[in-house]
């Protein structure tokens, strides 16, 4: 008997990509490699791309984005090509939204680079807490573009459109109320009840946090722009088994691992979520946790993918991105990564004047990792504070915390008490200076000592 005809894959969507070159701003990349960026967000999220079309302007048109002349020519090429979504490299007005819909007709999706990222974030967060993130982003997003081709969202946004039902779901409507507005109301619900539940879980992770602190394990948050290789790094670092792909936004949650630095001190490494030119401000602000952890952090180790053409301009997307959550003051190490991916190892070394305090490193090889933690231990410590304290012994938990977190340099033990000198970290100063000794005059002598 002969066997019936393999299952195939439902064919994937196809996507015709829009850019437009304002000239009035200054762009962090060039349209073309913006465009190409566009492209790799559309396959990450499972489109297939079958053509591009760009314009220059001075502002976008108020109502359509692009010129007459040019929506018309996207229109042939969208029906040439046999596209289902017509994508823009830029964030579209809500009334762009609207009038290009009508333009297209109900056969062609409109979507802009903002919702494309919004769908990634959907289909990669892997906690309950990413989940809620990227739901409230996309429902905040959504709420001003909705139009009767969208209606019934409440049903169909990622990350938890089946659980509507437990705020009530759509619901009977009003005399008189269209389904536009019912659809609203049912949105502004759920988003309601979205902050809701984040809040709760950021309450169980700030006391999650509060603990960690009280351990006081500094902490070194890794930033850099998506797949820069961030989760390799970690994995290299520490052993985690976080997953590695070479796409964008492989990894979205903060992973946080413990890690043991080479003077033998112990601190945690955490990996946060990949930063991206025209990240949607919806989706910044939902992202508190990953922010949060970049901000809690001692220190900031920015990984560059220096193989990138784009490297100078993806490191400076994210020093921008760091000025906006206020977390710029932070101590920088620069791991200027996949240098394994380089001709010429002369290049690396031209390139370490332009970043700060930059360790060219390969996280695939392991190759300049034991120097990269030996310059991220140094500025780690290097804002230690000299201090001299005499401790009671009673007070075990601070000789130790001494010992472990500090670089002791002498030590004199006394019948009920023990001076210490040495350098304790800032954090954990305040803690150490109602011991503090001041001069020789503070210095309690030890009459045991004496015939």
């Amino acid at each position: 008997m002969g066997k019936g005809p393999l299952p195939t894959q439902a064919p994937k969507e196809r996507a015709f990509l829009v850019g437009v070159d304002l000239r009035r701003e200054q762009a962090a990349l060039t349209l073309k490699d913006s465009l190409e960026e566009l492209a790799l967000l559309a396959e990450t999220a499972g489109l297939s791309v079958v053509g591009e079309a760009s314009q220059r302007l001075r502002h976008p048109h108020p109502k359509t984005f692009l010129r007459s002349g040019k929506i018309n020519e996207v229109k042939s090429l969208v029906e040439e090509t046999l596209a289902d979504v017509l994508l823009f490299d830029d964030e579209l007005s809500p009334r762009h939204q609207r009038e290009l819909e009508k333009i297209f007709g109900d056969d062609v999706r409109i979507l802009d680079r903002s919702a494309l990222i919004l769908d990634i974030f959907a289909q990669h967060a892997s906690t309950k807490e990413g989940a809620l993130q990227v739901e409230l982003a996309q429902y905040e997003y959504r709420l001003p573009r909705l139009t009767r081709a969208w209606t019934h969202l409440a049903r169909q946004a990622g990350g938890g459109g089946g659980r509507t039902g437990s705020s009530g779901g759509v619901g009977l409507r009003g005399p008189g109320e269209t389904q536009l507005e019912s659809d609203r109301r049912s949105i502004r619900n759920r988003i309601t009840q979205l902050k809701r539940e984040l809040e709760k879980v950021r309450s169980h992770r700030g006391r999650y946090r509060s603990r960690r602190q009280r351990n006081e394990i500094p902490t070194i948050a890794l930033v850099g722009y998506t797949n820069s290789g961030k989760s390799t790094l970690i994995n290299q670092l520490s052993g985690a088994n976080v997953v590695v792909a070479d796409k964008l936004f492989a990894t979205l949650d903060p992973i946080t691992r413990r890690l043991e630095l080479p003077g033998g001190h112990q601190a945690l490494v955490t990996d946060t979520v990949g930063f991206i030119q025209k990240l949607p401000a919806t989706l910044a602000a939902a992202f508190r946790a990953t922010l949060e952890e970049i901000a809690e952090a001692d220190l900031l180790l920015h990984v560059v993918d220096i193989s990138n053409p784009n490297a100078h301009a993806h490191a400076a997307i994210v020093h921008s991105t760091l000025q906006e959550i206020a977390v710029n003051e932070l101590p920088i190490v620069t791991a200027l990564n996949k240098i394994d991916a380089l001709q010429e190892d002369v290049e690396v070394h031209n390139l370490l004047d332009d970043f700060e305090r930059a360790v060219p490193i390969s996280a695939l090889t392991g190759e300049g990792v034991s120097t990269l933690l030996k310059v991220a231990e140094a500025e780690l410590y290097a804002s230690f504070a000299s201090i001299k304290v005499r401790l009671s012994y009673k007070d075990g938990r601070l000789i130790g915390l001494f010992h472990e977190l500090g670089i002791v340099e002498n030590v004199e033990h006394q019948d009920s008490s023990v001076v210490m000198e040495g350098r304790v970290p800032q954090r954990v100063l305040a803690e150490f200076e109602p011991f503090e000794i001041h001069d020789e005059h503070d210095l309690v002598i030890d009459l045991s000592s004496i015939d």
